[in-house]
């Protein structure tokens, strides 16, 4: 199938852009790693993020020239909503891997239903609003049963555990739900029910609340909870104006754990300096803007509320790795969109990346 040339040629091309940077910054970033972990194989997350880059780009091409209405078809949703419980559910099953359950592997391949998660919940949701959204405000007919479907999911996720993925989905509803003119009165009996609930999460499992403690003062635990956001600090300090060069990091020798995952915003601070972190950031926002461009001019209502949850889905999780990596959150297993080593990740904003520039092919055509 043929690009489009009525989709949004920029968002085409950022998103393109940050894939392409994001296969170029894992190699970088994880080619010692790789060394060591795989007999010497450097290139070997390389070489597995660039099979699920490949597989993402021609399901977006796909995507991006399928009509987006076949996602608000009621048998679409219902299967979407139940391959996830399904596969959030099959995960609880699989062998722990730092202490959590996320992933399903098989061979050097590996899956993340929490990735597929949110998709599946903003479709569903935009489809949820384009039917009832002038009713939204009926608590007992329209707004809790769609929260329960929120919660089901958003609940399997918090238990693999991955409380961060948990409180994204949460927010990316809650922002949905707000545009559609949701009362202030249930936004602030939300707020006042899940922030306890939230603090009583982090306080059960012990390695959270060290990680909020830590947030709060680095200095207590320097060479325990407190080491990686040091090393990322570090890292993104000594990148100064231009950055150490690329493949120049000395923070990825093994001191900056997870430095071609969810740090990898560190390691381009550290060898691209404040300019390239800056691009990166730029770009991200570039992305929000055509994505808010695309729902603002979507021909209906179902397609302004996906185009606004994809967008929000990929620059909200943006913009809370970021954070984390500064230290300006505490420190949680969020990946950054399309650069970090992480084959889900990738490849289901890949997937979202096109059905947004469907919205964008029908935008242009109205």
């Amino acid at each position: 199938m043929a690009y489009k040339p009525s989709s949004d040629k920029f968002l085409f091309v950022i998103a393109n852009v940050l894939a392409i940077f994001g296969l170029l910054m894992v190699y970088s970033a994880s080619s010692v790693a790789a060394s060591a972990k795989h007999d010497g194989l450097s290139s070997y997350y390389f070489i597995r993020q660039l099979i699920y880059a490949t597989i993402g780009y021609g399901l977006m091409v796909i995507l991006m020239n399928l009509d987006y209405h076949i996602w608000q078809h009621k048998k679409v949703i219902k299967v979407l909503l139940i391959v996830s419980v399904l596969g959030l559910l099959f995960v609880l099953t699989q062998p722990p891997i730092h202490h959590a359950r996320r992933w399903v592997r098989y061979d050097w391949a590996s899956f993340q239903p929490s990735e597929m998660a949110k998709l599946a919940i903003v479709i569903y949701f935009a489809a949820y609003l384009h039917q009832h959204e002038k009713e939204i405000n009926d608590f007992k007919r329209r707004l809790l049963p769609c929260l329960l479907v929120l919660l089901l999911l958003a609940g399997l996720i918090a238990v693999e555990p991955d409380l961060g993925q948990a409180v994204c989905l949460i927010l990316i509803v809650a922002v949905l739900l707000f545009v559609a003119g949701l009362r202030w009165k249930f936004i602030v009996t939300a707020c006042l029910v899940g922030l306890p609930a939230l603090v009583l999460a982090a306080i059960l499992l012990p390695n959270r609340f060290e990680r909020i403690l830590t947030f709060w003062d680095r200095s207590k635990n320097p060479l325990s909870s407190g080491w990686q956001i040091t090393q990322s600090l570090t890292a993104v300090g000594s990148g100064g104006l231009f950055g150490l060069g690329l493949g120049a990091s000395k923070q990825k020798l093994f001191f900056l754990p997870e430095a071609h995952s969810d740090f990898i915003f560190a390691i381009v601070g550290e060898e691209l300096g404040l300019i390239g972190a800056v691009l990166v950031c730029l770009a991200f926002l570039f992305f929000f803007y055509r994505g808010i461009r695309i729902a603002l001019k979507a021909p209906d209502r179902f397609g302004f509320h996906l185009a606004l949850g994809i967008t929000l889905m990929v620059v909200m999780q943006a913009f809370i790795n970021v954070s984390m990596v500064l230290g300006m959150m505490p420190t949680k297993g969020i990946a950054l969109p399309f650069i970090s080593q992480g084959g889900s990740s990738l490849l289901v904003n890949l997937m979202a990346t096109g059905v947004l520039l469907n919205v964008s092919n029908h935008m242009e055509r109205a």
